[in-house]
């Protein structure tokens, strides 16, 4: 007889039914007990399953994006459409105008070619990324600055103007009173960038003053001249006035060709060296060839010239220099320069060398009509035009 009978012997009837109640439930418990166990497993394997996909849909997701950025940089349109079509952008505006203006990796080149385009989208995420950039207190040159920073200017006129266009709206929105008209924003806005061009580039050889930035720049605020402190902007003009003109060793196309007063040319590196004697190893005198035509031109007593001319400026000194007898390196005084060649053959080969070697600075040709429509324009236009506060 075991210990439980000895036990269970002293329990009455009703006792042991309720031990054997006790019994069953404490069965039945366990086993939701283990049910219970068994469906925490079981959500807790669902919720690593999900957590799982969730992460690999966010590998894959990132995956795309940076397949996106890589198409955009090879393909602007591409790309943007690649990430659309993954639900990466939503395809709006102002969700492109941010990722372009956000994201890091993007080629700021790519940038400024999808900015730069006519089509609806384009122009209205040009607006948008403008906006993004906050100008206000910001002087002029600070704002381009940092305009320019978040891309890269496209080479073709017509994405330029649009572009600069929307920045000099966006300028005189964030500035009041600053400007009269945001076409003097405009025309100011390239002035700058054209004289930062002159300054840091190791070819201009005629390095831009402050006095002939000012004088440029005369006439641009709606007729009437921007105050001269606000012309002031920070440059590095070079002060070495008694620097020699070098020319580069590399000579690919020099000649026998001479003006009235017998000066011998060497054509490189887009710029025209002049030399008194052909045994001179520097140069008297550099003519950049930048925004400059050459055609040829009759004259009676000389046979066989060209002259290089400004097509655009008429009556203003083409951007030159020489070196004077006593060292002095000063610019030109020339509103064209005639060249007289030995031979039809001779000056023809000059022409073609010459326009072949000539730049076009897109920048030269957008200021230049803007400046016009701004001198020209009526009072009645200036007001239709100036900001609105």
């Amino acid at each position: 007889m075991t210990d439980c009978q000895m036990v269970s012997s002293d329990f009455t009837a009703q006792e042991k039914m309720e031990i054997e109640s006790i019994k069953t439930y404490k069965k039945d418990l366990l086993d939701d007990i283990q049910k219970l166990k068994m469906e925490i497993d079981n959500v807790m394997a669902q919720i690593l399953s999900f957590e799982s996909a969730e992460e690999n849909k966010t590998v894959e997701k990132n995956k795309q994006f940076s397949n996106g950025k890589k198409k955009f940089n090879m393909d602007p349109k591409k790309g943007i459409n690649y990430l659309v079509e993954n639900k990466l952008l939503n395809g709006s505006a102002q969700s492109i105008a941010e990722f372009l203006y956000k994201e890091e990796g993007l080629n700021k080149t790519a940038i400024g070619e999808f900015l730069g385009e006519r089509d609806e989208l384009h122009l209205q995420t040009l607006k948008a990324f403008v906006e993004l950039h906050e100008f206000s207190d910001l002087n002029l040159v600070q704002a381009l600055r940092s305009f320019l920073w978040s891309f890269r200017l496209p080479g073709e006129a017509q994405k330029i103007d649009r572009m600069m266009e929307a920045f000099a709206t966006r300028y005189c929105d964030c500035n009041h009173n600053v400007f009269q008209s945001t076409d003097t924003c405009y025309i100011l806005s390239f002035a700058i960038i054209m004289l930062n061009t002159s300054l840091h580039n190791p070819n201009v050889k005629d390095k831009t003053t402050l006095e002939r930035f000012i004088s440029m720049n005369r006439g641009i605020n709606n007729g009437e001249n921007l105050p001269d402190d606000l012309l002031s902007v920070r440059t590095s003009p070079n002060k070495k006035k008694n620097k020699k003109i070098t020319v580069p060793t590399q000579t690919p196309r020099g000649g026998r060709v001479k003006t009235w007063k017998r000066r011998w040319f060497i054509l490189t590196d887009n710029c025209l060296y002049y030399f008194e004697y052909t045994t001179d190893k520097e140069p008297r005198g550099i003519i950049p060839l930048e925004n400059l035509c050459v055609r040829e031109v009759p004259y009676s007593r000389k046979p066989y010239c060209l002259e290089l001319y400004n097509p655009n400026s008429r009556g203003q000194k083409i951007k030159a220099c020489k070196t004077e007898t006593d060292g002095r390196v000063v610019e030109g005084k020339h509103q064209s320069y005639t060249i007289c060649a030995s031979s039809a053959d001779e000056r023809d080969s000059w022409i073609e060398a010459i326009r072949a070697s000539i730049t076009k600075d897109p920048f030269y040709d957008l200021v230049s009509l803007r400046k016009k429509k701004v001198i020209h324009q009526t009072p009645q236009d200036s007001a239709q035009q100036e900001p609105t506060s």
